[in-house]
């Protein structure tokens, strides 16, 4: 049995609906104005962290039945289900979902109603209600976000980029620290930030479930057409990107008092668009914020009903109440939040996919992959204890001797290095001739 058109188009739609959600949307047009002459440069470290790891992991995790357990699974059983609680957590209630109610009032609704105390608790607790009604009913995703809801968003997202181009208010400016020197290397770590690998983890559950609705029980075929969607998704993250990246870039003139990329494409929508089409984009850019809640409560809800003894409801309602408390401490705060989380535990995550991918080359993929993950979380650890304020001398200066330590990735040598001793070991046992029995050991 094979998918037709119309369903690989559904199925790619709603992997880059997932995907685009309120990082994806806030990130790039800062770079932009703060790279300024720099910008493609950033673009391109942005793009390895924002668009390539979630293309990868998505299909990593096809080869795994979507299920992030299997895919740990060579880490043990305790260090597998804390990274995915972690994982789930961290995408789920709190920061990723609570930050699309943040992103999508601070650009729909606060340049018209203001800043008041308690508009964002009203806001968020109609957004979340709006979550939690299309949440319960996960089976139904493929057709709610996908033909449904994914179409508006891509048409918000299209709308937005395509102006990017064609109106553009003023040029380029001379990039700010530190884009002026290490503008790949800070593109890397604010690509992070959208959590877009750690989503994918997440959202891999979502396509391969999607693609079994339709009938598909073949490995090789849910394979095929989980790589056909991640594709989609990441042609679609580029090109938003792109555009993104473009408005940033010359909006010099319009970025006073913007702290952050949603107050400047707020700024950016009501210049170029007037007030009916700010109002016609914002509630597009809302839709596009409740699609990427939706996908990840459903899945998140899904994993925890799985693991815990309690039902799917129950479960789906107590993470979207989690996540509306959290909304209220306002964007600049989540993001403050997670940058030390994501820190620490990008690395394994990183570490996890890039490996399991060839594990089946392997005779004892634990034997390889744990220490390498393990590696990899310790370095993270002591980045993300920087990021939090942490500031241990001796620990800085091991991290900062380290190659590509400005972008975060003084984990990456020691890792590989690591990496390619297990190989060596694991390659030698596998070759090394086995024992005869002595026959004084027969009975």
């Amino acid at each position: 049995m094979k998918l037709s058109y119309r369903d690989i188009t559904a199925l790619g739609f709603m992997t880059f609906a997932l995907f685009a959600g309120a990082g994806n949307i806030i990130f790039p047009p800062m770079i932009g104005l703060l790279a300024g002459e720099n910008v493609w440069i950033a673009a391109c470290g942005y793009f390895f962290t924002a668009v390539g790891l979630p293309v990868i992991t998505i299909i990593a995790l096809a080869r795994f039945d979507g299920s992030i357990d299997q895919l740990s699974a060579p880490l043990g059983k305790p260090a597998a289900r804390t990274l995915a609680i972690i994982c789930f957590l961290s995408i789920g209630p709190f920061f990723a979902v609570p930050r699309t109610a943040t992103v999508s009032f601070e650009i729909g609704l606060k340049p018209w109603l203001g800043d008041s105390a308690s508009l964002l608790p009203l806001y968020s607790a109609i957004y979340f209600a709006v979550v939690l009604l299309f949440s319960l009913y996960p089976n139904r995703l493929l057709d709610t976000v996908g033909r449904g809801l994914a179409p508006v968003k891509i048409l918000a997202l299209a709308v937005l980029g395509i102006g990017a181009f064609i109106w553009t208010i003023g040029d380029p400016s001379l990039p700010v620290a530190p884009y002026d020197s290490s503008a790949f290397q800070k593109g890397v770590t604010e690509g992070y930030l959208t959590m877009d690998a750690l989503a994918a983890l997440v959202f891999g559950a979502i396509v391969v479930n999607a693609i079994k609705s339709r009938g598909i029980t073949s490995k090789q075929e849910i394979l095929k057409y989980s790589c056909i969607a991640a594709c989609i998704a990441g042609l679609g993250l580029s090109l938003v990107y792109a555009s993104l990246f473009k408005l940033g870039l010359n909006s010099s003139t319009l970025a006073e008092g913007a702290t952050n990329g949603a107050t400047l494409i707020s700024h950016y929508v009501s210049h170029t668009y007037g007030q009916k089409g700010y109002i016609l984009l914002s509630l597009l850019i809302i839709i596009a914020c409740l699609v990427t809640a939706i996908g990840v409560i459903a899945a998140c809800a899904t994993y925890f009903a799985g693991i815990l003894p309690y039902s799917y409801k129950a479960i789906t309602i107590t993470l979207t109440a989690g996540a509306l408390i959290i909304s209220n401490f306002g964007l600049s705060k989540i993001i403050s939040y997670s940058v030390p989380v994501l820190t620490t535990i990008y690395p394994p995550c990183i570490a996890l996919v890039v490996f399991s991918l060839i594990s089946h080359k392997f005779k004892e993929p634990k034997r390889i992959i744990a220490p390498a993950a393990l590696c990899s979380l310790l370095f993270g650890v002591i980045d993300g204890a920087n990021a939090f304020g942490l500031n241990i001398p001796s620990l800085k200066f091991l991290v900062a001797s380290l190659p590509l330590s400005e972008a975060n990735l003084s984990w990456l040598v020691p890792t590989t290095i690591i990496f390619i001793i297990a190989c060596t070991l694991d390659q030698i046992s596998s070759t090394r001739p086995t024992r005869s029995p002595h026959p004084e050991d027969a009975v």
